[in-house]
């Protein structure tokens, strides 16, 4: 075990093997929610929880190999809600064009990964418009999810409007919401889980839902995804002729998955100490941590599923004593169970899932509370991204005004000390986001 240098961490294989449990607790909810909201894309559920459980495997362990850090990893929650929701049923996408969008921003991510792009991008882009950017993310899914459980629905008269709060499914979900949140109050640990677990009973017990008549069978097959991708759908439309319509999209999605495993790690890696600068190898544990991360997207597109990134739930593992790549490999190696759990997997009502999704946006949009909201410009542009992700059902808008907003007020208020060559860029991208639209 010399190779994960425990004794130089302070930890031991006991303390790892505890760490790597907790982490696996703490996120398996990844596993159904993951399936249920890519199956709404007409892909097979049955092949989606093969596969997320594979990714999960192949990404966790693969970052514990390769960057011997604590931390798992899994299909993104959020941008695979941006690509149900967003992508396929909102711009009318195909789920394999969706996929071949999630393979061009992965490889955008492995190229960059050799480069200092990184590290421009970051520090290009002030931390309370990237802390905008998660808390728009946050109200995009959580609207997404109250939409998905009948809370908010559609009024040809004012847009949206509240559902029907008598409708037995509603009220399952209502119970759901209310569960995860007292579970995540109290710290109860895999409190996620649990809560739809427990929904699920309530729902089986009351005869809302059907109960698994079984709990294990063998995996099933992810040949109706495995290497479906089309990248070629990207570049061209249904006539052949050359569109960069989708190179928003790509950038999007690049964009958000840095923001999002930055954050994470810098959260995740401060509990540790793993990636401070007082740490000698603390940055080259962030970069092959991202490296990480960027592989095994590109991997996961040919599998058949959204963007992998870090999880935030591997903190519960850094506070259980995790410190290094074992704790991520051992938790890993539990996900194998996750591959032999369909029947239950499958027996869960979708109305006890998407509390999960609502709860996950108001931990995204928590961040709203570091944000400066003196300065005019951060002010504006975190309100038009936070608005408008949810009301134009696009993390893209939300961006893209955003951005151009922020670029517009530095410029009137002749701030020209607080504009870099980064935030031009990505205002130009904005409006060609615009453009071609």
């Amino acid at each position: 075990m010399d190779f994960f240098k425990l004794k130089n961490h302070g930890t031991s294989v006991k303390q790892e093997l505890s760490a790597g449990l907790t982490t696996f607790l703490a996120m398996m909810y990844i596993v159904p929610v993951n399936a249920i909201i890519m199956s709404k894309t007409g892909m097979p559920m049955d092949a989606l929880i093969t596969a997320t459980a594979l990714i999960t495997i192949i990404a966790t362990v693969l970052n514990g190999i390769w960057a011997n850090t604590p931390v798992a990893m899994s299909v993104g929650m959020g941008l695979n809600a941006y690509f149900t929701f967003g992508l396929v049923i909102g711009m009318g996408i195909p789920w394999q064009t969706a996929l071949g969008v999630v393979f061009l921003s992965g490889m955008l991510f492995v190229i960059l990964s050799f480069t200092d792009f990184r590290i421009w991008i970051i520090k290009s882009i002030p931390v309370d418009l990237r802390r905008a950017v998660s808390a728009g993310v946050g109200t995009f899914i959580a609207f997404i999810g109250l939409q998905q459980m009948g809370i908010v629905v559609n009024n040809d008269d004012v847009l949206v409007g509240l559902g029907n709060l008598k409708d037995i499914n509603v009220l399952l979900g209502i119970f759901g919401l209310i569960t995860v949140l007292i579970f995540w109050i109290v710290n109860i640990k895999g409190a996620f889980i649990l809560a739809v677990l427990l929904t699920s009973v309530i729902a089986w017990i009351c005869s809302i839902s059907p109960y698994p008549t079984e709990i294990f069978s063998i995996p099933a097959s992810i040949t109706p995804i495995l290497l479906q991708l089309d990248v070629k759908s990207v570049f061209f439309d249904s006539a052949g002729v050359f569109t960069l319509s989708l190179l928003p999209v790509v950038l999007v999605f690049l964009v958000t998955d840095l923001f999002d495993s930055v954050g994470t790690l810098t959260g995740v890696g401060t509990r540790a100490g793993i990636f401070s600068e007082d740490n000698k190898d603390g940055l080259n544990n962030l970069k092959k941590t991202l490296e990480a991360d960027a592989a095994v997207t590109v991997v996961g597109s040919v599998i058949g599923v959204s963007t992998t990134t870090a999880f935030v739930e591997s903190a519960s593992g850094v506070e259980q004593g995790g410190r290094t790549g074992l704790t991520a490999i051992f938790c890993g190696l539990f996900f194998t169970l996750t591959l032999f759990m369909l029947p239950l997997f499958k027996a869960i009502p979708a109305n006890a899932i998407y509390p999960v999704l609502i709860m996950v946006g108001i931990l995204m949009f928590s961040e709203v509370r570091d944000i400066n909201f003196k300065d005019p410009a951060i002010m504006v542009a975190t309100f038009f991204i936070v608005a408008l992700m949810p009301l134009t059902y696009s993390i893209t808008n939300g961006l893209a005004f955003g951005f151009l907003s922020y670029l517009l007020v530095r410029v009137f208020r002749r701030e020209w000390n607080e504009i870099n060559i980064g935030i031009i860029v990505l205002a130009i991208i904005s409006f060609i986001v615009f453009l071609v639209n």
